[in-house]
């Protein structure tokens, strides 16, 4: 047994999250982490909502609340969408929590205490109209690498560039939109980043056989570009303020920035979570002196710098052994009809308006068969209908319906004994001997688009054998012929339940309790582990099968017409 530790980039709390931050990071974690759940690992899945920073306090004045209550309001409403898309987290914690009060405190005290923050004097926008200084993300305006025009003053959307308001083109307030913005002095607290080059660039050579290209072409990029002294400080109301203890009490007023301590959050959510469990020192076994844990991260490619060089460089900095990420999974964007998902700009589909119009396990598969791994992909209509109708409706669900019903009609809805497995029934178990082995090896790996092509390629296999032991043609001649064809089916619906849990686990449940009810601890379907030799023959003669009701609706053209009509235009499916 491995003990895995497992994190997903925190969602802003601001709003409903659209698909494209659910297939970059939450959603790949939540399958990686059931899989290892089905392998028996002690596995501890970790996510929280991401809730300081400029735009909190920007959303929280649009909606007339504190910065406070709206994010505890839209951390309710996410952590209930995700509970709605079979998320199953340990624990969603939030970074304004007092957990991580108190660990962003013992980061920053560390760091300090070792020479690694400075306080310096910086230039600042501020502006007139609206009365003072613009945190980064206060700033808007056209990013001087790519022109996008809409860029923030802390990152282009467009081409994940870290800035700072001082770079871009024709910045303008985010607030009032005023353009008379002057350059003022502002001090603030610094992360002297730049010292950690060697040290990073070690560590992530020591990871390019482990990390995807895009997570290390990244990485190396910064560092080969050169590495900046950072500043960790805002001029904010709310956050995490900077205690007086640092600094002697010069930096009064100031809060940290958000991106110093979010990634703190991974660890205050776990350790709430271990105080939830009445074992409060729980979590230093995962974080501290923690060897004999693997832990994974999961994210979009706009995330991947903060992960690989400023987040490990806080960690050096405190000389303390904390745990570092040993596999980061990065992804590229899920695009919308040809362009970008953008939860600013409203362009999309959100996660409450995706399961008005499927389930689920709808969405889970398709966004997984459909990951943006080595590049970008395109969500479409036609291509969504195209894979539930096909892959879900036609070739699984349509093989458990026609097995389970058949069962029903000729073998009064038990197992058959009858016959012998023959030639055709073992050139499939040798067959699927190698495909379930390839499965498990890509999502051992995380390599998800290919181990969707794979368990499509189980089903098809599933349903090629079908047609050949044609049983509903063998009753009429061969009762026995026909019950090796049922057994056979029945054992192969049994472990399809088995093989999809970790992407699909309503459906999974509903498969698995058609052909044996059994209640499994914490709702884990275990992984297929033995020779298909044995997995295919595990079912008891005679034990009864109640065959599910329909698994799977087809999605009609003219649906698809309606739902391209619905969510046409810039500001489709936002709540």
């Amino acid at each position: 047994m491995k003990r895995i530790l497992i994190t997903s980039a925190l969602p802003y709390v601001a709003g409903v999250k659209h698909l494209g931050n659910l297939v970059g990071s939450m959603l790949p974690a939540d399958v990686f982490a059931r899989f290892c759940r089905a392998r028996g690992h002690e596995t501890l899945a970790i996510c929280a909502t991401d809730e300081h920073g400029a735009a909190i306090e920007l959303a929280a004045q649009d909606e007339g609340i504190s910065a406070a209550d709206y994010s505890a309001k839209w951390h309710n409403v996410q952590k209930a969408l995700g509970e709605k898309f079979g998320l199953s987290w340990d624990n969603f914690g939030r970074s304004s929590s007092k957990q991580n009060h108190e660990l962003t405190l013992h980061f920053a005290r560390a760091l300090w205490k070792n020479g690694f923050l400075d306080v310096r004097t910086t230039k600042q926008a501020y502006s007139p109209t609206d009365g003072r200084f613009l945190p980064d993300r206060y700033v808007i305006g056209t990013c001087p690498h790519c022109n996008y025009d809409r860029a923030r003053g802390d990152q282009c959307e467009n081409c994940t560039r870290v800035l700072d308001p001082m770079d871009l083109k024709n910045p303008r307030s985010a607030i009032s939109g005023a353009q008379d913005i002057e350059i003022r002095d502002s001090t603030h607290l610094f992360l002297k980043q730049s010292g950690f080059s060697d040290q990073l660039r070690v560590w992530i050579d020591g990871h390019k056989n482990d990390w995807p290209l895009i997570v290390t072409s990244i990485a190396y990029k910064w560092l080969d570009e050169g590495l900046h002294d950072r500043g960790i400080t805002r001029d904010l109301d709310w956050g995490i303020p900077v205690p007086d203890d640092i600094a002697d009490g010069k930096l009064k007023g100031k809060v940290f920035y958000v991106w110093f301590d979010a990634p703190i959050e991974y660890i205050g959510a776990t350790k709430e979570w271990a105080e939830q469990q009445g074992k409060p020192d729980e979590w230093k076994k995962w974080w501290l002196d923690a060897k004999d844990v693997t832990y994974w991260e999961f994210m979009g490619k706009d995330n991947v710098p903060f992960h690989t060089i400023i987040f490990p460089a806080m960690i050096m900095g405190t000389g303390e052994n904390w745990k570092k990420v040993d596999r980061l999974k990065g992804f590229n964007y899920l695009n919308y009809d040809g362009g970008k998902f953008s939860t600013s700009q409203r362009r999309g589909i959100f996660m409450d308006a995706a399961l008005d119009v499927a389930p689920a396990d709808y969405w889970r598969y398709y966004l997984m068969a459909n990951a943006p791994e080595s590049s970008d992909s395109n969500f479409t209509w036609e291509q969504f209908a195209g894979i539930i109708n096909k892959d879900l409706a036609d070739v699984l669900g349509n093989f458990v319906n026609r097995v389970t019903k058949f069962c029903v009609a000729r073998f009064d809805g038990k197992v058959p004994g009858e016959g012998d497995y023959g030639d055709d029934e073992k050139a499939l178990i040798a067959e699927l001997d190698q495909r379930v082995a390839q499965y498990t090896e890509f999502m051992e790996q995380a390599d998800f688009r290919k181990a969707m092509g794979e368990l499509r390629a189980i089903w098809v296999a599933g349903n090629e054998y079908m047609t050949r032991a044609a049983p509903w043609t063998h009753i009429k001649t061969d009762r026995d012929k026909a019950a090796v064809g049922v057994r056979m089916g029945l054992n192969l619906v049994h472990i399809f339940a088995h093989l999809i849990w970790p992407v699909m686990p309503v459906m999974a449940k509903k498969i698995h309790e058609a052909i044996q009810p059994i209640a499994y601890e914490d709702g884990a379907i275990p992984w297929v582990e033995m020779k298909m030799a044995q997995e295919l023959d595990q079912l008891e003669h005679g034990q009864p099968i109640t065959p599910p009701e329909l698994l799977f609706a087809k999605i009609p053209e003219e649906v698809i017409a309606e739902l391209k009509i619905r969510f046409g235009g810039s500001e489709s499916g936002t709540p």
